[in-house]
């Protein structure tokens, strides 16, 4: 049971959705606020400032990204944490969703207990560090290093003008690294950012996909020049 009452705000257009949800985190001891569209989901944003959005990307006018857009633009509202609602198999616009700055998601149909579980997982980790980072690069729609380039707006990667296919979380890892460079990060602290709280990942999974990533980017991924280990530390992307 929560102690503490937390305002959460669900965003879906399916009422039935909306309802399930709300019924069961009521359960939990949180305050809900309900919003069928994204017009309406802002204007409780601005005003009542929830502590957690449960945010599904498919909605009737202002959609579900561009409300993650507006959210994380604002530094009124920029540090709420952001759960999507995805339909199956929608991989890209989860990694732009992800990329824009939201804190996890999840696929329909899911788990009313996972959800809830995430939406304690995701509120803890936002309560250990109550202000988002506020970073120039935040913002950049475009990053370039050496022979690597990065439109983040269009989710595409290529390297000496060559497109690069990544997979979701490759691409997302590479994301993060270009969005933090010269900062080092262990491999907890990657999959807090990256892989937010799925469930069964272990800290060797981040050695497996910073290889792969390493794979298609690096012109020798045994003597990378981009995706650095730091001995004892974890990795950086070098400046």
């Amino acid at each position: 049971m929560v102690w503490e009452r937390k305002r959460i705000l669900v965003v879906d257009d399916e009422t039935d959705i909306v309802e399930l949800i709300a019924y069961n985190l009521a359960l939990e001891g949180y305050e809900i606020r309900k919003a069928g569209d994204g017009e309406t989901a802002l204007a409780i944003i601005r005003a009542e400032k929830p502590a957690l959005m449960i945010l599904d990307l498919m909605l009737p006018g202002i959609k579900g990204l561009d409300v993650c857009r507006a959210v994380r633009r604002d530094r009124a509202t920029e540090a709420i944490p952001i759960i999507m609602l995805t339909a199956k198999g929608e991989d890209t616009d989860k990694v732009v969703g992800l990329e824009m700055g939201a804190d996890d998601y999840m696929t329909k149909p899911f788990s009313i207990r996972e959800l809830t579980a995430r939406v304690r997982a995701v509120l803890r980790r936002s309560e250990s560090r109550p202000h988002r980072e506020a970073e120039p690069a935040e913002t950049a729609e475009t990053f370039a290093a050496g022979d690597l380039f990065l439109d983040y707006a269009a989710c595409k990667v290529a390297v000496a003008g060559k497109k690069i296919e990544l997979g979701p979380t490759e691409y997302r890892l590479l994301t993060f690294f270009t969005r933090h460079p010269g900062r080092v990060y262990s491999r907890d602290q990657l999959l807090d950012r990256v892989w937010g709280d799925e469930t069964f990942v272990e800290p060797r999974t981040v050695d497996v996909h910073v290889s792969r990533l390493r794979a298609a980017i690096e012109k020798d991924k045994e003597n990378p020049e981009y995706i650095l280990t730091v001995r004892g530390l974890g990795y950086k992307f070098a400046r």
